[in-house]
């Protein structure tokens, strides 16, 4: 069997609507990459700002993110170096706390195995929030999104294991001060390394 191009999967995904009677907005998929995408970005959902923009990140979430990972914005947006694949390619919409729900069920088992398929580059997968931490480790998860980022160490280096760069995890990133001190300079290392080899 053929391996399918990234491209191609990410056009596909891009015309998907199957979530749409759930919501009330339009479907509109966000996704990046290219088959030759070097890092894969696993997150969570587009929150408001990307459901109006169509690109990834453009958020106070994302500038936390590019932070962390210490890249540029040029290099965080060229799809020859990430490929970016939510759990759920679009915005789920607010829940009664004015928060965004969770990515909708129904995404992940129709895109998230073949999104990796395409990527065969990829050197490292950054799962961020439990969502994708569950999906991709699976029975390796944690229990709880804080335990598997404290296990870190036993997914590396496939696999960066984040909490979500939302600043409502402020409190947690007080309370859990080891994960700027050990994880993200770990993190910025390797990505420079595989930025360094792609050049």
């Amino acid at each position: 069997m053929a391996v399918e191009r990234f491209e191609d999967v990410a056009e596909e995904a891009r015309a998907c609507r199957v979530c749409q009677p759930a919501f009330a907005h339009p479907c509109r998929p966000v996704l990046t990459g290219t088959s030759q995408a070097v890092i894969r970005i696993v997150g969570q959902a587009p929150g408001t700002r990307v459901q109006k923009s169509g690109a990834p990140f453009t958020d106070p979430s994302g500038d936390r993110l590019r932070d962390w990972m210490a890249v540029s914005s040029a290099e965080f947006y060229d799809p020859r170096l990430f490929a970016i694949t939510p759990m759920g390619f679009c915005f789920p919409g607010l829940d009664a706390k004015g928060g965004d729900k969770p990515p909708r069920k129904e995404c992940a088992p129709l895109w998230q195995h073949r999104c990796g398929a395409a990527l065969p580059d990829v050197q490292l997968t950054l799962l961020i929030g439990a969502h994708a931490q569950r999906f991709h480790l699976g029975a390796g998860a944690g229990r709880t999104l804080t335990e598997t980022v404290l296990r870190w160490r036993d997914y590396w280096p496939q696999f960066a294991a984040l909490p979500h760069p939302s600043w409502r995890n402020n409190h947690w990133l007080r309370k859990n001060p080891w994960f700027e001190s050990e994880v993200i300079p770990a993190l910025r290392s390797r990505i420079r390394s595989i930025l360094r080899a792609a050049a």
